[in-house]
This record gives structure tokens, C-alpha cells and sequence, in this order.
């Protein structure tokens, strides 16, 4: 693991995440009545248990609104959810205010172009590794796993080793 991801990774007071394509493998499934339904990863929530346990806290800044995220992010214990954000920039103004936590203290991950606003401003900005080329480029580090697949849980272990709350997360289960 390189030096300067580890730095950006023990500053970090707050993962701030995406939903679609991050906390889920990005596909949108609806039934024949219409409602929406999301799948998530079992080992991203227990992951997020765990950060939330040693003291980092958890966002939810998303572009679309879910009945299924907000279950989801109350099951975890994640607040605040910022849903149907046109304007991810402005949420994290937003969000900064409401925890207190300066922008340089975050983390974020992402895999689309509205994710940019926030990468050019938080201190530890995270991509999965199908993200868009411009994510990716912009990116302090990209995930070994897919959105949906464990990116999260990887990103969590690699907070909480980075600060000497976890061991190495090759080595954590």
C-alpha cells in the first residue's frame, strides 16, 4: 500500500458514499408494480458497523431517491442520506456543516462523473474499479473490488488500518 494512500486514510472522520454502481453493483431493477428494488452487500454492512463502531462516521450522497437505500443506510445506522442531489458539491457544503467535519477529512467513493465534484474537494477520494475513465483518473485510490462486490468493506478495513483500528486488512476477515 502506497505511503500517501495510507496518509489520506488516517485523516479520514467520514466515508461519505455513493449508492448506484458503489454500494450496489450500479444495476436498477424494478417490479412488474413498479417498485424499485436494490441488492447489497452483506459484508459492506458489517464493515460499516465496524467503522461506525471505532468512531468514523458514514454518509449516503446519492443522485437518485430509494425507499431501499433509506432502509438500507437505517439498518447500518448511516445518517445523514442525501438522496436526489442534483448537485453533489453543494451536498457536501451541506453535510460538512451538519457533521462538522471539514471537507479534508473525508472520504469519498464514487464511480460517475457527478462524483467529481466531491473527489476535487475531499481529502481521500476512493473510485470502484469500473468507474468512469475520468473517475478512476481522478481517483486517491481504486478498489480492488466492484461497486456491489465488497468495494466498500475494502475501503472501510483500509480506514480503520490506517488508523490503527484493524489490522492489515489483506489479513482482516
Amino acid at each position: 500500500m502506497k505511503r500517501a494512500v495510507l496518509e489520506r486514510a488516517a485523516r479520514v472522520r467520514l466515508l461519505i458514499m455513493d449508492v448506484d454502481g458503489v454500494l450496489t453493483d450500479g444495476r436498477l431493477y424494478y417490479g412488474a408494480d413498479g417498485a424499485e428494488t436494490k441488492a447489497f452487500h452483506a459484508q459492506d454492512g458489517s464493515a460499516v458497523k465496524r467503522l461506525l463502531a471505532a468512531g468514523v462516521g458514514a454518509a449516503i450522497v446519492t443522485g437518485r431517491r430509494s425507499a431501499a437505500v433509506e432502509r438500507r443506510a437505517a439498518e447500518l445506522g448511516i445518517a445523514p442520506v442525501y438522496a436526489g442531489v442534483p448537485d453533489k458539491g453543494r451536498a457536501l457544503d451541506d453535510l460538512c456543516a451538519a457533521t462538522g467535519v471539514a471537507a479534508g477529512a473525508c472520504a469519498h467513493v464514487g464511480d460517475d462523473l457527478p462524483d467529481l465534484a466531491l473527489f476535487a474537494r475531499v481529502g481521500f477520494a476512493v473510485a470502484v474499479p469500473n468507474a468512469h475513465p475520468a473517475v478512476l483518473d481522478q481517483a486517491h485510490y481504486v478498489t480492488n473490488a466492484c461497486g456491489g462486490r465488497g468495494a466498500i468493506r475494502e475501503v472501510c478495513d483500509l480506514l480503520l488500518c490506517a488508523q490503527g483500528k484493524w489490522p492489515d486488512p489483506r489479513r482482516a476477515s
